[in-house]
């Protein structure tokens, strides 16, 4: 499932690049939001059939909010570290890593109120941690805990890496990424617009 995922990705880029023409892109976007859809109502589905994970995700309670709670922490942290090593400053770093893999909009915010290089830098690093998401999920399934799947994901728990977790895991940890996107998706405005002003 793992190759397949990056072979498709791949695949996509270079038909992109080479056979695509620039008139369907918007085209292209709609299809994708709608297979998107598709997927997360499958997803949906199956964990409709569970009749006990909403009893098990109550007695779960406020506890829950440890996991976005904890990505939060290892990603700022992450994220003080790296820009302390490519010399980034300590307000852009902390504005590029509360994107939370919501490459968007968190490189529309940063562009708009402060420049288009941290812009495309942030971009690209919230891209790329999406894509070592899809790859992480099954190994870390395999050789750590479910849950640790969650971490890598960040924002995108809610949509794009979900079914992907879904499939890897088991119908409790999906509810509680699920849950971890939806949290890290509301903070990514506030916590990305906060940083990348000047502390």
């Amino acid at each position: 499932m793992t190759h397949f995922t990056f072979i498709s990705i791949i695949f996509g880029v270079l038909v992109g690049y080479f056979f695509f023409p620039e008139s369907l892109s918007s085209t292209i976007d709609t299809l994708m939001s709608y297979s998107l859809h598709i997927l997360l109502f499958g997803v949906g589905i199956d964990l409709g059939r569970k009749n006990s994970l909403l009893k098990q995700l109550k007695n779960l309670g406020i506890k829950v909010l440890l996991v976005p709670f904890g990505v939060i922490i290892g990603t700022l942290f992450g994220s003080i570290v790296a820009g302390f090593l490519i010399k980034l400053p300590l307000h852009e770093s902390l504005a590029i890593g509360s994107g939370f893999g919501w490459y968007s909009l968190s490189a529309i915010i940063i562009t708009k109120s402060y420049n288009v290089e941290i812009g495309t830098l942030a971009f690209m690093t919230n891209l790329i941690r999406e894509l070592l998401t899809i790859g992480l999920i099954p190994i870390l399934a395999k050789k750590l805990s479910p849950i640790s799947v969650i971490a890598p994901g960040g924002a995108t728990t809610m949509d794009t890496t979900l079914p992907l977790i879904q499939k890897a895991t088991d119908p409790q940890i999906t509810v509680i990424a699920f849950v971890n996107g939806i949290v890290l998706s509301a903070l990514v405005p506030i916590l990305v617009s906060f940083f990348i002003q000047k502390m």
